[in-house]
């Protein structure tokens, strides 16, 4: 299976103390945001990272509430082009296309944001017990590097067309198969197309050019950015579950409980039990709620972050 990224990604979030913001005054970090099917994600991400976007009159030049910082809003393959040369600093782009343009770049953090698979399709009509003809193709794309490395792999006797989007409605006239990006396989079901091999997968990331990694300052500044939104991801991915036990019950109840480290636990007025909270995944939330209530808890609430900093 092809792996859609660069090179090995390197891991540069390392939290220090008694930092202060002032360096980020001094500098200005360059930041891509992607437009397309990924703007309307790293929008919200990034609003609810308390730093909105507002695009204005200048609708590619957005503002952010964020000193040092100024954006541009250009296609997700520009941003990481423009990684690469070194004139961005920060960008959020798909993995598909570090890996179409082999860009020497840092991988920073997989939002999770706009999963999609790399495929290969052709029209079922065209299909021979599910496989390829073994003749000359026509293979339609906006990935040539990919769908080079893919014809090379599966052994086929094919030329490459690039496409300009909508690549999905080439065939049958115009093209025997294309490659490209699907999050359903909808569209291209809608288009008579069946997929015939899985080539990879993406999704929205975080990352930065080499050189701004270099520089300590820039360094600083971006991976502060990267705490901002990884804590709203994180707290997407958790809930504050709250709830009354008695003593008796009480070392079940935390026993149950997996929490981010230890859970507060606290005594209630007149002693009568104790208060106890934690923050747990969301995935565990259905099952943990019937174990505490057998365990003893009772006036169970359950609330939602907004940002989780560990």
């Amino acid at each position: 299976m092809l792996q859609l990224q660069g090179r090995e990604p390197e891991s540069v979030f390392h939290p220090g103390c008694g930092k202060t913001a002032a360096s980020t005054l001094l500098l200005m970090v360059r930041l891509g945001l992607p437009k397309g099917r990924m703007w309307d994600g790293v929008a919200r991400l990034m609003r609810d990272a308390g730093l909105e976007v507002r695009v204005g009159a200048r609708e590619y030049r957005p503002s952010l509430p964020l000193d040092g910082f100024e954006a541009k809003i250009q296609k997700p393959q520009n941003i990481i082009e423009m990684l690469d040369a070194g004139t961005r600093d920060l960008g959020f782009a798909g993995a598909d296309w570090v890996a179409e343009l082999g860009a020497d770049v840092v991988e920073l953090l997989d939002t999770g944001l706009d999963r999609v698979r790399l495929v290969a399709a052709a029209p079922v009509s065209l299909l021979e017990d599910g496989r390829l003809p073994r003749r000359r193709l026509v293979v339609a794309s906006e990935y040539e590097r990919l769908t080079g490395d893919w014809i090379l792999r599966a052994g086929l006797d094919a030329r490459f067309v690039r496409s300009y989007g909508a690549t999905e409605v080439f065939p049958p006239e115009d093209a025997d198969v294309v490659v490209d990006i699907t999050a359903t396989g909808a569209t291209l079901e809608a288009n008579g197309l069946a997929i015939v091999e899985d080539l990879g997968q993406s999704s929205t990331r975080l990352y930065a050019s080499r050189p701004a990694m270099d520089d300590p300052a820039k360094r600083e500044a971006v991976e502060s950015f990267v705490v901002l939104v990884s804590s709203v991801l994180e707290a997407r991915r958790r809930v504050m579950v709250e709830l009354n036990v008695e003593p008796e019950c009480l070392e079940a109840v935390v026993a149950a409980l997996p929490a981010m480290r230890q859970p507060t636990v606290a005594q209630l007025h007149g002693q009568r039990g104790f208060a106890v909270k934690a923050a747990i995944l969301r995935s565990e939330l259905p099952a943990l709620v019937v174990r505490l209530r057998q365990c003893g808890g009772s006036d169970i609430v359950v609330s939602e972050f907004r940002q989780v900093v560990p």
